[in-house]
């Protein structure tokens, strides 16, 4: 089995007594549940919002979690059996914990849940059935016996490198994400990192080959009703964020896709990347880091470079006779739509589009003037304070802080 695996540190550390859960329940509750918590609160506070101002409100909480790796090991403490432990509960137990009402349930279609999930909050808050979601997905990596299954399944990579859209690619690297996204509408929204324009799902359905082999056609028939749709033309995307997993069968066929769908209706080559040639693949939570890394492109206006790219698969006709191009250097952005390829290994595919915040921020967001700025923090004890302090004092001044 491949010998690396992306990692978070400190998953053991949880100030229950912020978030008003006893020691013991905190004990054996799920560390992506604790973890959830934690980024949630961060994602509200971000965004400018008093997690106190959600309460009794419409907001939905939609998780993307498809494996629990300590599951298992919990239900051995018969003491403690009655507590939520399941993947569908912790959408449910946020909603307990800030008091709001709208629908709240899991979505797991594997490596497409996330993106599934933003596309369900999007639909949830323009039709209607709530005024603002929580997106939220992490993946945590314990168990041996997990890795040997997609060892088997034949999806890892033989060496531990994720190699997307390359010849010497085998698979991807197992890794580890906790994400959270907070969806609301931009006449409320007090910070606005990017709009979504449109966010759209099908489904394989019968394939000879089996049900984990990709389909050309369903992706091709994705892309094409996308943009029919959301009246864009393939040719304003600045840049196209892959699902790309470096398998040696999802990524021709998803090439294929692109080529045949967007870049026949485009008259320069479209940009593509994948950010697990970066991070690995997080499973479920993998739509979410594709996000993240597109908003940091948009806020920065470099896309981040695809790694471990060298020589391309000789089946990849468009990448090879020019018709797309692998970003490997940092690049400058090119406009200001960007789209994201998320797929699961059972036929769930999913395609998102994102729009930069139109407001133009004057010297980079960089002030003008050596005047002295005030900045507030608070925090629940010192070294927590100091923590913020020394955030502040290491980044250049920026009057959107």
């Amino acid at each position: 089995m491949p010998g690396r695996i992306g990692k978070i540190n400190n998953i053991e550390k949880f100030d229950s007594q912020f978030f008003d859960i006893s020691t013991t329940e905190a004990h054996i509750m799920d560390p992506a549940t604790r973890m959830l918590f934690e980024h949630t609160y961060e994602a509200l506070i971000d965004a400018g919002i008093n997690p106190k101002e959600l309460w009794n409100t419409r907001t939905s909480v939609i998780t993307a979690i498809s494996i629990s790796e300590t599951r298992g090991h919990m239900l051995y403490d018969t003491k403690l059996s009655q507590l939520p432990k399941n993947d569908m509960s912790v959408a449910n137990i946020i909603s307990h914990w800030l008091g709001i009402t709208g629908p709240s349930y899991n979505i797991d279609t594997a490596c497409s849940s996330s993106n599934y999930a933003i596309v369900k909050a999007y639909e949830l808050i323009r039709s209607g059935d709530c005024d603002t979601a929580i997106v939220a997905s992490c993946n945590l990596c314990f168990h041996p016996k997990i890795q040997y299954q997609f060892y088997q399944l034949g999806v890892l990579s033989s060496d531990g490198y994720c190699k997307p859209f390359d010849l010497e690619g085998s698979g991807y690297m197992r890794s580890e994400t906790a994400a959270v996204l907070f969806l609301q509408k931009a006449k409320n929204a007090r910070r606005i990192y990017a709009t979504l324009v449109h966010g759209k799902t099908n489904c394989d359905g019968f394939k000879a080959e089996g049900i984990t082999f990709p389909s050309v056609e369903k992706q091709k028939l994705l892309l094409d009703e996308f943009y029919e749709e959301c009246g864009i033309s393939p040719d304003e995307l600045a840049y196209m964020e892959a699902h790309a997993t470096g398998t040696i069968a999802g990524d021709p066929v998803e090439t294929m896709a692109i080529d045949q769908s967007l870049c026949a209706k485009r008259t320069t080559p479209l940009l593509v990347g994948s950010v697990k040639s970066n991070l690995g693949h997080s499973e479920p939570a993998s739509g979410l880091c594709h996000v993240v890394k597109v908003i940091l492109a948009m806020e920065t206006g470099i896309i981040t470079p695809t790694i471990h790219f060298k020589n391309p698969r000789k089946n990849l006709i468009g990448v090879i006779e020019g018709r797309i191009k692998i970003v490997t250097e940092p690049t400058k952005l090119q406009g200001d739509k960007i789209c994201i390829n998320s797929f699961g290994f059972g036929g769930a595919n999913s395609h998102i589009l994102l729009k930069s915040n139109s407001k133009q921020k004057i010297n980079n967001g960089t002030p003008d003037d050596d005047l002295p700025r005030l900045v507030a923090v608070s925090g629940r004890t010192e070294e927590a304070v100091k923590t913020i302090f020394n955030d502040v004092s290491s980044i250049c001044i920026k009057l959107f802080f």
